[in-house]
């Protein structure tokens, strides 16, 4: 049974994030370092994020004080990310065969954001994933049994929401119409504060407002890269 949760929980959290990978990413190699780059900026940012942690020790709320800095530090180092891409951007050109690389930013920004995702949903559940494996399992006496499977939607949700975000973000920048910017960070804060009733074991209430976020960036990333109601009726129809 421990097995099987283990395998459940990992392809549920991985699997659309693998399939997304091995699609859209894996065939092109700019897209794999611009994913690695992007991965490494998250865990410096972590590093940051745990060094808060740890300064506000002493105090009793550290844990709301903490979230608040680490969705501003991973921000802040989306916002670096962003401003490394485009300093690079001729180095780009010349090792792609794309003809244009200023046509091929969204994909880029499409690469930061799920390079973001994949790493922070791989920390976020990995040591409950490695519990899930036994001896025993969750909710037999204490706790919830429906924990991991929570866990690993949660961990889902966060990593599509990276994606989304960093497409949103990225093209705000471009076009200077920072709302969009100020989205990304405020649903991030919303989100990230929202997962603080898991304490209290409201984990219906987390998903749903997760999903229903995920949802509303979702249609914001398509709308900001160019994507129209028609376009999507002909990509769902295979027109």
């Amino acid at each position: 049974m421990t097995l099987a949760e283990f395998y459940g929980c990992s392809f549920l959290a991985f699997g659309p994030p693998a399939a997304m990978f091995a699609l859209t990413i894996a065939h092109d190699p700019i897209r794999i370092i611009i994913l690695i780059a992007a991965s490494f900026f998250w865990l410096v940012s972590l590093l940051l994020s745990s060094i808060v942690w740890f300064a506000t020790y002493p105090f009793d709320s550290r844990q709301i004080l903490a979230l608040l800095c680490s969705v501003l530090i991973q921000e802040t180092f989306r916002f670096l990310m962003y401003k490394v891409l485009r300093k690079t951007e001729n180095g780009l050109q010349e090792v792609t065969d794309i003809v244009r690389i200023a046509d091929y930013r969204h994909i880029l920004s499409y690469a930061t954001g799920l390079g973001f995702g994949i790493i922070s949903g791989a920390f976020s559940l990995v040591n409950i994933l490695a519990d899930s494996v036994g001896p025993a399992t969750v909710g037999l006496r204490a706790g919830s049994d429906v924990f991991m499977l929570v866990s690993a939607a949660q961990s889902l949700a966060m990593i599509l929401l990276h994606t989304f975000w960093g497409v949103i973000f990225f093209h705000s920048l471009d076009v200077k119409n920072y709302k969009y910017a100020a989205y990304v960070v405020a649903s991030h804060l919303f989100v990230s504060a929202i997962t603080l009733l898991n304490a209290l074991q409201q984990f219906a209430v987390t998903l749903t407002i997760s999903y229903l976020i995920l949802a509303v960036t979702a249609v914001m990333a398509f709308h900001v890269v160019g994507g129209t109601l028609a376009s999507f009726q002909k990509f769902i129809t295979c027109k």
